[in-house]
C-alpha cells in the first residue's frame, strides 16, 4: 500500500488532469513511503516460501517505483509476477493487467492475444479500463480507426471528467498519428 501511496503526487496534473504511469514525473514519487513498502515486501517474501496476491501485487508495484525512468521498468519480471498472480487468483481484472504487461515486455500483439478474450465478460461491460487498454495495444499496432472507437468506448465509461478529458485526447490522437 506504501509503494502505491508513494505515486499519488504524480498522479494529477496542475489543472487536475489523470497522468499515466508512464508518463509520471517519478522525482514526485515519496521515496520515504517507497523505502518502507520495499522493507515491508522484503519481510513479506521471507515469512513465505510461496506468495500470496498481496505479496504478488506488492512485488509488481516494486518493480514500477524501482525503476527510476519509466523506459527502466521491468516489464519482463511484472509479466511474469501478473502470470503467477493470475494462477492463483485468477479474475478478468489480473488478466486485463497481465495484458498491459505482456504487451510492453513482449509487444502489443502479445497483449492484445491475452485481452480479446476479456470481450463481452459481462463483470467488464461497464468498467473503462478494458476498451481504454485494448485502444492503447490497438494503437500501437497502428490500428488506429479500431483504436479510435474505442478511445471512445472508454471514454464513454469513464467515472470522472479527468479521465475522460484524457481518453478523448487520446481517440483524437488517433487522427493524427
Amino acid at each position: 500500500m506504501e509503494i502505491q501511496a508513494s505515486r499519488s503526487a504524480a498522479r494529477v496534473g496542475p489543472r487536475g488532469e489523470a497522468i499515466l504511469l508512464l508518463d509520471q514525473d517519478r522525482r514526485r514519487w515519496n521515496q520515504l513511503l517507497i523505502q518502507r513498502g520495499l522493507t515491508a515486501l522484503a519481510r513479506a517474501e521471507q515469512l513465505r516460501q510461496q506468495r500470496g496476491p498481496y505479496t504478488l501485487q506488492a512485488a509488481i508495484a516494486a518493480c514500477h517505483a524501482r525503476a527510476r525512468q519509466a523506459d527502466q521498468t521491468d516489464w519482463h519480471r511484472i509479466a511474469s509476477l501478473y502470470d503467477e498472480l493470475a494462477e492463483i487468483m485468477p479474475s478478468p481484472i489480473v488478466e486485463l493487467n497481465r495484458s498491459v504487461a505482456h504487451g510492453m515486455a513482449y509487444g502489443p500483439e502479445k497483449g492484445l492475444a491475452i485481452v480479446e478474450p476479456l470481450i463481452g465478460n459481462p463483470r467488464l461491460s461497464d468498467y473503462p479500463y478494458l476498451p481504454g487498454v485494448r485502444a492503447d495495444l490497438l494503437f500501437k499496432l497502428k490500428r488506429f480507426d479500431e483504436a479510435k472507437k474505442e478511445f471512445l468506448k472508454a471514454a464513454e465509461l469513464a467515472k470522472n471528467a479527468s479521465q475522460r478529458a484524457l481518453l478523448l485526447e487520446k481517440a483524437d490522437s488517433c487522427r493524427s498519428a
